[in-house]
């Protein structure tokens, strides 16, 4: 899965966000569904690696100058949540990025 969020702030300002807001990754899946650990290999990629019902979801955020693209690899057994996961991520990242 790939949403590419467009954004008017500053790489800083887009990055201090994300960081504020790592913690609420969790909350696009249903409650207690999943654990979500974030890292920053680079200050323009924070990884994610997320775990729900077992099966591991590897995915990262990758800020750029006027985008943002969040991408996740859903296994073929969690594909069924792809449309309200993109739905849920569309809705939160998008708040969070909003001016």
């Amino acid at each position: 899965m790939r949403v590419t969020l467009p954004h008017t702030l500053t790489k800083e300002e887009v990055r201090r966000r994300m960081h504020k807001h790592a913690g609420e990754i969790g909350n696009f899946f249903p409650a207690g569904l999943a654990r979500v650990s974030t890292a920053w290999p680079n200050e323009d990629r924070m990884s994610i690696s997320t775990e729900v019902m077992g099966q591991a979801i590897p995915g990262g955020v990758e800020i750029r100058d006027h985008e943002v693209v969040i991408e996740m690899d859903l296994p073929l057994l969690l594909s069924v949540m792809k449309g309200p996961l993109e739905a849920a991520v569309k809705k939160e990242a998008g708040r969070l990025l909003a001016p």
